[in-house]
């Protein structure tokens, strides 16, 4: 069974979807594993590196696409729509796609995937369970992207993170407002931790209360109940518009005492919800910074743009999108460990194992001969259900 991974064609991404030290376990395990030429080099893995651990390295995009069973990506398309129809020509019946392909995304895009007769995984769609824990891809790139807004936050604030002491007299500490304490807000109040910062955060689960607590932050509390705050797969779902009206008034007053605020509130599929009005950006103190995570789809921000960063009011919005390529090295590395053990789960002595009675397959299996077979993308866009199965 062959492996073949491309460079990552949107533009700006450093990320790569294999790196050298997985290798070695893909190739124990049976696997022939080819990469093009400097797919690693912008995460820091030079070609080299991959050879030393038997890897073969192919010259061009189109040799590692015509000879590979199974194509690896970090953005397929789907999640890339900047240039990821031009791989489209490239995939062929039966060829086996991994990666990132937003799968509730848009049901055309599904649709020309799924022409090309392409076996797709969305990798998005690992189920939260402690059986696919090493398989979680999102949550390893939501722990990159809340690590590395910190980061671009502290360098933009024009204020210390920590509590410094000095001859010039006592500097207070920053305050940092995370909206969201999933697996990118709560490594963000981590890291805004460990820099210095007081950090506090809201999540309309209350089950976040104590994760928030157990990391130092201090979770508030509004007094409002959100209806069935969460799905069964653990993310927040959508509420009615009167709920966010109230939410937004009483957040209104710490978004104004911050310095920092982070918003992380998405739900999947949908458009996520507006958190920070632009009378709130108006109420913070000039210099504040909102850096919005949410931003490749649409933001929680009224006012962010995405994938830019505007200056309203004296408050600086960061809109940056794929925030996870700013970590190329780790990022790399831990979604290459989430993407082997899911290898070498659904590949069994050499033969791809389609058993659909096994959740962690048969929630990830995108598109099969032709079609789109996910049941939950299914009944996400409205379509009927599918006669068959699919090979059960």
């Amino acid at each position: 069974m062959i492996v073949g991974v491309p460079k990552e064609s949107y533009p700006g991404e450093r990320r790569v979807g294999l790196v050298p030290m997985v290798v070695p376990s893909l190739v124990k395990a049976g696997f022939e594993v080819l990469i093009e030429a400097g797919a690693g080099v912008e995460a820091g893995y030079p070609d080299a590196h991959y050879i030393e651990k038997g890897a073969k390295i192919l010259p061009g995009r189109d040799a590692v696409f015509s000879v590979a069973d199974i194509v690896v990506q970090v953005l397929c398309y789907g999640s890339n729509d900047a240039t990821g129809a031009a791989d489209l020509p490239l995939l062929r019946r039966g060829q086996v796609l991994i990666g990132f392909l937003r799968p509730l995304g848009s049901l055309e895009v599904i649709g020309q995937v799924a022409d090309t007769g392409v076996t797709s995984f969305a990798i998005e769609l690992i189920p939260r369970t402690t059986r696919a824990q090493s398989m979680d891809a999102l949550s390893s790139m939501g722990t990159v992207c809340g690590y590395k807004a910190v980061l671009i936050a502290a360098e933009t604030l024009p204020r210390f993170f920590p509590m410094l002491t000095t001859a010039a007299g006592t500097i207070t500490p920053a305050r940092v407002f995370v909206i969201g304490a999933g697996v990118a807000g709560l490594q963000a109040i981590s890291t805004a931790r460990r820099l210095g910062a007081v950090a506090m955060a809201y999540d309309l689960r209350p089950s976040a209360k104590e994760q928030v607590q157990s990391l130092g932050g201090r979770f508030v509390e509004l007094p409002i109940e959100a209806k069935d705050a969460q799905d069964a797969r653990g993310y927040g779902t959508q509420q009615d518009e009167s709920f966010y009206q109230r939410q937004r008034e009483l957040l209104g007053r710490v978004v104004a005492e911050s310095d920092v605020v982070i918003t992380a509130a998405v739900i999947p599929g949908k458009k996520p919800p507006v958190l920070v009005t632009a009378e709130m950006v108006k109420g913070m103190a000039p210099g504040s910074v909102i850096l919005d995570l949410a931003a490749e789809r649409g933001g929680n921000c009224e006012l962010t743009r995405p994938g830019e960063t505007v200056v309203a009011h004296g408050v600086t919005i960061i809109g940056r999108i794929n925030v996870s390529t700013g970590v190329p090295y780790h990022a790399s590395q831990m979604y290459a460990r989430n993407i082997t053990a899911f290898l070498l789960h659904l590949v069994k002595d050499g033969k791809l194992r389609l058993d659909l009675d096994d959740e962690i397959i048969r929630e990830t299996l995108l598109t099969r001969g032709g079609e789109l077979v996910n049941q939950r993308v299914r009944e996400f866009f409205s379509q009927p259900a599918l006669v068959s199965s699919g090979g059960r």
